[in-house]
C-alpha cells in the first residue's frame, strides 16, 4: 500500500472523527483552558490605589509578588497540610474498601450483585452539601445519636474537636466516594479476559487467591486512575468542612486551600486568589505525575 493511499485513509478517518472530537475540544478550551490562562495571567498583577484611594484601583504588573505572598501565607500553607493529612489517612482506606467491594460483587458466588452495585453508588449520588449536612447532624455534640449512644456507655467523645475533625471529614469522604471507586474498579475487573481466570483455575488457583494475584495486577491502570482522582478530589475539598462550620466553631475559614482562596476573593484580592489557585493546580499536577512515575517504575 502506497504512502499516498495511507495518507488519504488517515484523512478520511480524521474527517469522520472530527464531528465527535471538536465539540469536546471546544468545551475544553472554553471551560478549562481559557479560565486557567486568565487566572495565570491575573496572578502576575496586583491592584494599587494612589492618594486616598478615591480614584479607584489600578491594575499593575507585580511579577511574582503574589506567589511570594502565597509561600509566606501560613494560613494557606496550613490548609495544604490539613488536606494532605486527610488524604494520607483517607485515600488508602477508601481504595482498600472499594477494591474489596469490587472483588465481592465481581465474584459469581455473590448473590444480588446488581442490587449491591446500585446500593454502593447511592452515597455518591447525593450532593456533597447534603451529605455534609447529614453528617453534621450526626456529629453535632447536642444532637448526635452516635455521641448519645457512646455517652450512655460512659464514652464521652466529640467528633468536632480540632484533633477529631480530620478523621470526621475523612469518614464523610470515604462514605461518599467509596461507591464511585468501587464501580470504576468493578468495570475494570469485568474487562479481565475469562480465559485468564480459566487458566488460573486449571493451575489450581481459584477464589480470593486468583482474584488477588491474577485479577488485581491486571487492573493496575484502573487502580492508578482511582488514586489520581482521589488525590485531586482531596485537594479540592470544600463542601464537607464548609457545611460542618455550624457544628464545629473552631473550624478555620481557611481550613482547605479552596476555602483560603475564596476568602481572598471575598476580600476583593482577586489577583492573590488567582495565585493561590495556580499554586494549588500546579501541586495537584505534580502529585499526579509523581504517582504515575512511581507506578511505572514499580512495573519496570
Amino acid at each position: 500500500m502506497s504512502s499516498s493511499t495511507i495518507r488519504r485513509r488517515r484523512l478520511r478517518e480524521l474527517r469522520r472523527a472530527a464531528p465527535f472530537v471538536l465539540p469536546f475540544l471546544l468545551l475544553f478550551v472554553i471551560v478549562y483552558l481559557v479560565p486557567t490562562g486568565y487566572s495565570l495571567g491575573q496572578s502576575f498583577f496586583a491592584e494599587k490605589r494612589s492618594g486616598l484611594g478615591l480614584s479607584g484601583a489600578e491594575s499593575v504588573f507585580a511579577g511574582f509578588d503574589n506567589y511570594v505572598r502565597v509561600f509566606h501565607d501560613t494560613d494557606f500553607l496550613s490548609s495544604l497540610g490539613r488536606v494532605a493529612f486527610v488524604g494520607v489517612i483517607q485515600v488508602p482506606v477508601m481504595l482498600a474498601i472499594a477494591l474489596f467491594l469490587a472483588l465481592l460483587i465481581d465474584s459469581s458466588a455473590t448473590k444480588g450483585r446488581r442490587f449491591f452495585r446500585i446500593a454502593y453508588f447511592i452515597p455518591y449520588g447525593l450532593p456533597g452539601v447534603i451529605a455534609g449536612l447529614v453528617w453534621s447532624f450526626l456529629y453535632a455534640p447536642s444532637l448526635s445519636p452516635i455521641a448519645g449512644y457512646l455517652g450512655s456507655m460512659g464514652v464521652h467523645f466529640s467528633f468536632v474537636t480540632d484533633g477529631a475533625l480530620p478523621f470526621s471529614i475523612a469518614n464523610i469522604l470515604t462514605w461518599a466516594w467509596t461507591g464511585y471507586n468501587t464501580i470504576l474498579i468493578f468495570a475494570a475487573l469485568q474487562a479481565v479476559p475469562e480465559e485468564t481466570m480459566e487458566a488460573a483455575t486449571l493451575d489450581g488457583c481459584s477464589g480470593w487467591k486468583a482474584a488477588l494475584f491474577i485479577k488485581v495486577p491486571q487492573i493496575r491502570p484502573a487502580l492508578l486512575l482511582t488514586v489520581v482522582f482521589s488525590i485531586i478530589g482531596t485537594f479540592q475539598l470544600y463542601n464537607e468542612p464548609a457545611t460542618m462550620k455550624s457544628v464545629a466553631p473552631n473550624l478555620s475559614s481557611t481550613y482547605t486551600p479552596i476555602m483560603a482562596a475564596l476568602r481572598s476573593l471575598s476580600a476583593n484580592d482577586f489577583n492573590y486568589a488567582a495565585a493561590q489557585s495556580v499554586v494549588l493546580g500546579a501541586l495537584i499536577c505534580v502529585l499526579s505525575v509523581l504517582v504515575f512515575r512511581a507506578s511505572a517504575r514499580s512495573v519496570d
